[in-house]
């Protein structure tokens, strides 16, 4: 693809990399995963804005995820918003969509009329990688660290990836003329390849609580390349980022049109999810009889919901566990 070429705007990952840094990167615009991820819940705006930028982060980071693997975020805290969780399926096949869902768990009496990211107090944030059926899933954790879920993700590849990574996100709610308003969301993710472990030559940490931070990871000519690249993207401006009026390539040409950047293939994206009853069921399956009779209810059924779509299900408690003898044929 060259660099003047149009793709799709809205719910795309566009890969790139700029061949005079050594350095690569994600573009990614999201609005209608995101209307579909918050339209099943009734969020307070500052969740609302928590849970759009976790969505962005995972399709920056999910588009390196290959075909059938899942990637999930998760933020556990111990303040007003306990626990945001957001999954990136890769397509199964390819040139298919990628597919992003997410939730946020929050203590509504106690959120602030603080910023977003003061709703979240001491925790963790991770990442896990899940390669399939017989592979044993990745995972790596760092403290929260920064005043951003962007910063907190920083950190984590400094931290345990030793990757030099920076984000520049913008989202909020469009209030185009005539329109009405809807969450949109945009950013550029940059990464250094290093050439050799940080710990190898003694790198100090310089990051937020003792962490190590990017520019801990590079020194000499790949430090100038690093500082060179952030100096650009420190130009990009929030419109540039969520606005509907400019191309991910043309606005790769506006910021780093020095560096040779060289664009890939588009990875689109949706909100998609993967309950279903049969899942439903099978998590039901360890039980016995005696266990489902406990969850069911007085009108005698075994209900649940999913907390990422909203999906209900009613299941006839007779048909569940290790001892039930067979489905009842709802179709909930």
């Amino acid at each position: 693809m060259t660099l003047g070429s149009k793709i799709a705007w809205d719910d795309t990952v566009l890969p790139f990399q700029l061949d005079n840094s050594d350095i690569r990167g994600r573009v990614a615009r999201l609005d209608g995963v995101l209307d579909g991820i918050l339209k099943q819940h009734d969020y307070p705006p500052v969740v609302e804005a928590l849970v759009a930028e976790m969505a962005l982060l995972t399709a920056l980071i999910g588009q390196t995820v290959k075909l059938r693997w899942k990637l999930q975020l998760q933020v556990q805290s111990k303040g007003p918003v306990r626990m945001i969780a957001t999954d990136y399926y890769g397509p199964t096949e390819e040139g298919e969509s990628a597919r992003i869902r997410a939730y946020a768990s929050y203590d509504a009496d106690r959120l602030t009329d603080g910023a977003p990211f003061d709703q979240i107090g001491n925790g963790y944030f991770a990442i896990m990688i899940d390669q399939g059926h017989g592979m044993t899933p990745y995972q790596g954790i760092t403290p929260l660290a920064g005043g951003s879920l962007a910063s907190c993700a920083e950190a984590y590849f400094a931290q345990s990836e030793q990757l030099p990574t920076r984000f520049a996100l913008s989202f909020g709610k469009s209030t185009e003329r005539g329109v009405k308003e809807y969450w949109r969301a945009g950013g550029v993710m940059l990464q250094h390849m290093p050439k050799a472990s940080p710990f190898a030559k003694g790198s100090e940490a310089t990051g937020d609580d003792g962490l190590l931070h990017a520019r801990d990871l590079v020194d000499g000519e790949d430090g100038e390349n690093w500082n060179r690249a952030n100096l650009l993207l420190d130009t990009v401006e929030d419109l540039e980022l969520v606005g509907p009026r400019i191309s991910p390539t043309d606005l790769l040409i506006r910021l780093f049109h020095e560096e040779s950047p060289r664009v890939f293939d588009a990875q689109p994206v949706r909100f998609g999810c993967t309950c279903s009853e049969d899942r439903v069921r099978q998590s039901l399956s360890i039980y016995s009889s005696k266990d489902i009779k406990t969850m069911t209810t007085e009108d005698g059924r075994v209900t649940a919901d999913c907390q990422f779509c909203g999906a209900h299900y009613d299941l006839d408690p007779k048909t569940l566990g290790f001892e039930a003898g067979g489905t009842d044929g709802d179709a909930d």
